[in-house]
């Protein structure tokens, strides 16, 4: 019996965002592949278009497609079809991320998505084509929609996230969680990876996505750069006067908050202190508005709150040292940190720009959610507390606990525990290293582009037990 032609679907929520899509697109034809792109914003739809690209405008799609956007019973079908236990916890980070409090409203944009996709596969079904879904990781309802969507019908869903290496990948099919890749060592240890373990603790850098590159600036200086005023203006133009639809289509409180982060900034320098020259507990902030926290790790959402919860139990021989995460700086309510500060004086405020590794290098444990600061920590044989959906959780080397309350005995676990010889990572991070693929997102140099589309190309051709 033949096999059925494969079709290769690639959500995209934004403009830059298909500006990349568009050359991997037409490299995986050119490759012999069958991709459609599917387009989340009015723009995208028509850059695709321009540029010959198969693409469905899934926001137009999904009003005229399927049962009505407002029909409840409608809505209430297709989350039971999904096996869905209601929506809030799926609705959590358009909550947190736009401020939406209208239920009603992500209910619809559910909706419209769910039925573009549901159209999308029906096509695809009638023309006997097999799908393969691929997104990047993230907790919008558009990826929501079609991952749910995809899911239902056995169709394999790659979301794809930096790994921890710089200019590597992971691609983790069917799953909203953290790639495993950490369980157990591998059996030897490669010189690439050994001379890339190396020089990250030479440089002492942190790894950052060149596609994230633009956020590790000053909030005033994102606040005052011409280059974003310009684009909200045509972002506005877009949204208000030709009715474009946006998926990130919250422009003016994106630019409310990023100039309350700024004012939250300059507080906070008052707050900022030295490393302590007592022996300290390491927690680093995590962004707070990305999925890791708001699907993977919803727990320790409330950063401040946990915080708050290891300063009472930490150990009376160690304080606590915080960093604001160096993307998001005055992100963290600036009210509640002089709080804390006003109430405990083992809590430490460092500057942002503080290194990493010098934080790390001094400190006697870290205690984190699901940072690549733990990681990190483990290069340098430091004891490590995780306490969410990490990659390294399953890492034999770092001390996992399943609730906010196990905390305390583990952090004494490993203080007890002390420092350990870096070289026992080096095989973890050798297993992370062989699930990773060569690759950056939304870079659009033609070299790179190729080393992206190749390592798609590879990871989808894996058979679904692969991974």
């Amino acid at each position: 019996m033949a096999t059925a032609a494969k079709t290769i679907l690639i959500t995209t929520l934004a403009e830059y965002q298909t500006r990349f899509w568009i050359p991997v697109a037409q490299r995986l034809r050119m490759a012999g592949h069958d991709v459609e792109l599917l387009a989340f914003d009015d723009r995208s739809a028509e850059m695709s278009v321009a540029e010959g690209v198969p693409v469905t405008n899934m926001y137009r799609e999904g009003l005229k497609a399927g049962p009505s956007p407002e029909d409840r019973k409608a809505f209430d079908a297709r989350v039971s079809s999904y096996g869905l236990d209601g929506t809030n916890f799926l609705f959590s980070h358009e909550r947190f991320t736009f401020g939406i409090k209208d239920t009603s409203a992500l209910r619809r944009r559910f909706m419209i998505y769910a039925n573009a996709m549901e159209a999308v596969l029906d096509r695809l079904e009638a023309q006997d084509r097999q799908a393969e879904l691929v997104q990047e990781l993230g907790g919008f309802l558009s990826v929501i929609a079609s991952f749910h969507a995809a899911r239902r019908r056995g169709i394999r869903n790659w979301f794809i996230e930096p790994s921890f290496f710089r200019g590597r990948m992971y691609f983790t099919p069917n799953s909203f969680s953290a790639p495993d890749v950490m369980a157990g060592p591998a059996d030897s240890v490669s010189a690439e990876v050994r001379a890339y373990l190396d020089e990250t603790l030479t440089q002492r850098a942190i790894v950052i996505p060149k596609k994230d590159q633009h956020h590790y600036s000053a909030a005033f200086k994102k606040v005052l750069n011409v280059r974003n005023a310009h684009r909200l203006a045509e972002k506005l133009w877009d949204q208000f006067a030709l009715g474009k639809h946006q998926e990130f289509g919250h422009n003016l409180r994106h630019a409310r908050v990023h100039a309350a982060m700024a004012l939250n900034a300059t507080r906070l320098r008052k707050l900022y202190r030295p490393l302590p020259e007592a022996p300290f507990v390491y927690y680093p902030f995590h962004v707070p508005a990305d999925m890791a926290l708001t699907l993977r790790s919803p727990d320790y959402l409330d950063q401040v709150a946990t915080v708050d919860f290891l300063l009472r139990t930490i150990p009376d021989s160690h304080v606590l040292v915080v960093k604001e995460h160096p993307a998001q700086i005055g992100a963290i309510s600036a009210a509640r940190l002089f709080e804390l500060a006003g109430r405990f004086d083992n809590f430490v405020l460092l500057p942002p720009q503080t290194n990493n590794y010098t934080v790390l290098n001094r400190a006697d444990a870290v205690v984190s959610v699901n940072s690549k600061s733990g990681a990190e920590a483990l290069l340098l044989g430091k004891p490590v507390v995780v306490m969410g959906d990490a990659f390294y959780r399953s890492c034999p080397l770092v001390y996992a606990v399943d609730r906010l309350a196990d905390v305390p005995a583990r952090l004494r676990e490993a203080l007890a525990g002390g420092a350990f010889d870096p070289a026992r990572g080096a095989p973890y991070f050798e297993s992370a290293w062989r699930r990773s693929h060569p690759g950056e997102l939304y870079i659009s140099d033609p070299k790179l582009l190729d080393t992206f589309a190749a390592s798609l190309r590879a990871a989808i051709s894996e058979p679904p037990s692969a991974k």
